[in-house]
């Protein structure tokens, strides 16, 4: 019998949690600008949510619709392709975890080197595993502890590069999308990079599907959630790039260096609002790790219950929290802090990519075999028209691909692990279910 958990996620609440579970912000989008050059960056960030993000958010809406239950996309393609397949979208979405967990503590040290420029690795570790059980200490304690901090960062975050942009605006002085394209990008390779970075930074629309037993009217609230959240994303990157690039040198960003560009952009008040986006990065890296922990550590939950992990996982405190769950997940994401940053934004992309194309699956499946499933939202097309909606972010998952077999350093090394990771996934589940029937 599977554990019901208490509905506490409103709409509000709802929106900052996937707000902090694709985006928290602009920060990283410097990194694209800085490998690829300002057209083609601002270009890449407009491309991807129509060929990745819409698509992804009306899928995993008429889905989170159609099957509101604790455990998300884990329970969809369970629903449409069984255990093994629901197992495997687990496992895949469990080791994406392990590396994408393992940016945000990183994030968090690049902006709190802005006010205490000498940490060494070992402080930087000391801090990385205090947001990670900081993150761990908000979620113990109910996921509306999450969304209210989700609320309370996010307005922090955003009205931050809001001053930025404005005060940013009466300085430009040229072109925000010239040069088209940087000097210095290195070839294929480096545009793999560039088109990873944006991807991470719209990518998630999901995550937060697996704590859907915690949502008030989940039918209604996710579908409308992400129909708020996608546009708040997507002009919360474009209204501070347009503005600094038009104010600023954009040869001189470098990686973590916003508080540096809202200081060359914004004029006599760059020097305040540079403490406000620095402060901000350390703010939404928490925010980031905080809110993708309580979809995240609903994975063990789920599989917990279905008897594929041990039964602790699937215990909940007096809270409705599944505690174990949390701490276990932390403890295994402390294993991972401070991996190299380019490292894993490709590794991240890919390995969700795979376990997101289950659930795209999962939706034309179900949408044959059970055609009287509906929820409060469906898409206004037929399964043909799905199916072709559903190919959009495929052919971006395989460009990708392709583009980091040209990159030695970051590429190539990120496509062998998730081939390695996917490889495993079948062993894993034998082992599960020996398990399970010992």
């Amino acid at each position: 019998m599977r554990q019901k958990l208490p509905r506490a996620i409103g709409t509000l609440g709802l929106v900052f949690v996937l707000f902090f579970s694709t985006s928290g912000g602009p920060y990283t989008t410097e990194t694209l600008i800085h490998s690829v050059g300002p057209g083609l960056g601002l270009l890449i960030l407009a491309l991807v949510p129509l060929v990745w993000s819409v698509p992804e958010a009306l899928i995993v809406g008429e889905l989170a619709s159609m099957l509101p239950e604790e455990g998300g996309y884990y329970r969809w393609v369970d629903r449409a392709f069984g255990r093994f397949w629901a197992f495997q979208n687990g496992w895949l979405t469990w080791i994406y975890s392990l590396v994408d967990m393992a940016i945000y503590p990183v994030l968090f040290n690049q902006y709190l080197r802005y006010f205490i420029p000498g940490l060494d690795m070992r402080m930087e570790w000391l801090i990385s595993l205090a947001i990670i059980w900081g993150a761990a200490w908000i979620n113990v304690r109910g996921s509306v502890n999450v969304t209210r901090t989700s609320i309370i960062a996010g307005c922090f975050v955003m009205l931050g590069f809001l001053a930025l942009s404005v005060a940013s605006a009466p300085r430009i002085t040229h072109i925000p999308w010239q040069p088209f394209a940087s000097e210095h990008a290195h070839g294929l390779g480096g545009l793999a990079v560039g088109i990873s970075i944006a991807l991470w930074n719209y990518i998630g629309w999901d995550n937060p599907s697996t704590a859907q037993g915690e949502v008030k009217d989940p039918s209604r609230t996710y579908p409308r959630a992400l129909a708020f959240a996608l546009p708040l994303v997507t002009i919360g990157y474009f209204v501070p790039l347009l503005t600094t690039l038009g104010a600023s040198d954009w040869t001189t960003w470098t990686e973590g260096g916003w508080p540096q560009i809202a200081a060359s952009a914004a004029g006599s008040a760059g020097q305040w609002i540079a403490i406000w986006i620095a402060l901000g990065g350390m703010v939404s890296a928490l925010a980031l790790f905080n809110a993708l922990l309580l979809g995240y550590s609903r994975i063990p939950f789920v599989l917990a219950s279905d008897g594929l992990l041990p039964k602790a996982l699937a215990k909940l405190d007096v809270h409705g929290t599944p505690r174990t769950a949390v701490i276990v997940s932390a403890v295994f994401y402390s294993l991972f802090a401070l991996v190299a940053f380019g490292k894993l934004i490709v590794a991240d992309v890919l390995l969700y990519s795979v376990a997101l194309f289950l659930e795209f699956g999962a939706l034309i499946r179900l949408r044959k075999a059970e055609p009287s499933l509906r929820g409060e939202f469906q898409i206004p097309l037929g399964r043909t028209s799905v199916a072709v909606l559903a190919s959009l972010p495929m052919i971006v998952l395989v460009g990708v691909i392709g583009v980091s077999f040209a990159d030695g350093e970051y590429g190539l090394p990120a496509v062998i692990g998730t081939a390695v990771a996917i490889a495993a996934g079948p062993l894993m589940y034998r082992l599960a279910q020996r398990r399970s029937t010992g």
